[in-house]
């Protein structure tokens, strides 16, 4: 077994205990490998492991990435900042986009997605932590926000994505995950499927609190 894939399975091994002692299945959970400013060969060895979902934070990076590795069957999600000049280009590259914070963005993802056969799976970014410098939905927002996927067809609204501010402290992750489930729960009455939560550092608090996306780089690619 290569080094790549040893580290996979310890990390898949790590995602199935945290699951099974919060008392989950373990099949609720994907992983998601956070693939940004890795290199085409460093992804070609991990979905040689297994691995079929990947995530970019970088629109111009990704799209070589993406012609590069066209002859595998994986799944692409743009995790970052979105500008708006690059939405309808990320909806026809990009099977999800977890980052959507803005009807301009949803707007032009919709518009961009139309002539794709499938619609484009999408998360509402809350800013839970209310930061400054942080991208996202003010959460107070959200209900208001998610209506503006009633009259956009090309998009299938999936959940909510955020990203706390760091905190070292597990039981603070957990208190700033369990903001996320809660407004998941308050805001959705029609299905949806998906709370995409959790990174290296604080994925175990986020499997908890109910995470059904865990979003690892630095545990699988190492330091950037």
């Amino acid at each position: 077994m290569s080094d790549t894939c040893a580290t996979y399975r310890a990390v898949i091994r790590s995602l199935e205990q945290t699951a099974a002692a919060a008392g989950r299945a373990a099949d609720e959970i994907e992983l998601l490998a956070v693939s940004k400013r890795q290199s085409v060969t460093s992804i070609r060895e991990l979905a040689a492991c297994g691995q079929n979902a990947f995530g970019e934070n970088y629109l111009q990076e990704a799209q070589n990435k993406i012609r590069d590795l066209s002859d595998l069957s994986l799944s692409w999600h743009f995790i970052g900042p979105l500008q708006s000049n690059k939405a309808q280009e990320a909806s026809r590259l990009f099977d999800w986009v977890h980052s959507v914070d803005r009807e301009k963005i949803a707007t032009k993802l919709n518009a961009g997605r139309a002539s794709m056969a499938t619609p484009l799976n999408v998360c509402i970014q809350v800013n839970i932590s209310e930061e400054k410098t942080k991208s996202g939905v003010p959460p107070s927002a959200v209900g208001e926000f998610v209506r503006i996927f009633d009259d956009l067809p090309n998009l299938k609204l999936r959940g909510l994505m955020a990203l706390p501010a760091p905190n070292a402290d597990p039981v603070e992750q957990r208190a700033a995950f369990a903001s996320v489930r809660e407004l998941y729960t308050e805001t959705f009455a029609s299905p949806v499927d998906t709370l995409s939560i959790g990174t290296s550092q604080d994925y175990r608090a986020a499997i908890q609190e109910g995470a059904t996306i865990v979003r690892i780089g630095t545990a699988l690619f190492g330091e950037r």
